[in-house]
């Protein structure tokens, strides 16, 4: 399992609303978390097999931007 960190444009419970449907049904994601919190709205992923461009790739249909964190 590895972790891979975003920061995101997801701001809002409203945006995390949206964003949900996307990330709950994307196969290979183990269990995922967005930090609104922090000011980089850090989205946090666990998965086996996605890269981080399959995770940024559907954050994006939602309508956000993703960017992985080195």
């Amino acid at each position: 399992m590895k972790t891979i960190r975003f920061k995101t444009t997801i701001n809002c419970s409203n945006c995390l609303a949206k964003v949900t449907p996307a990330l709950d049904k994307k196969e290979g994601i183990h269990s995922w978390n967005v930090d609104i919190s922090n000011p980089d709205k850090i989205l946090t992923v666990e998965t086996e097999d996605l890269s981080a461009e399959d995770i940024i790739k559907t954050v994006k249909r939602t309508g956000f931007r993703a960017e992985e964190i080195a």
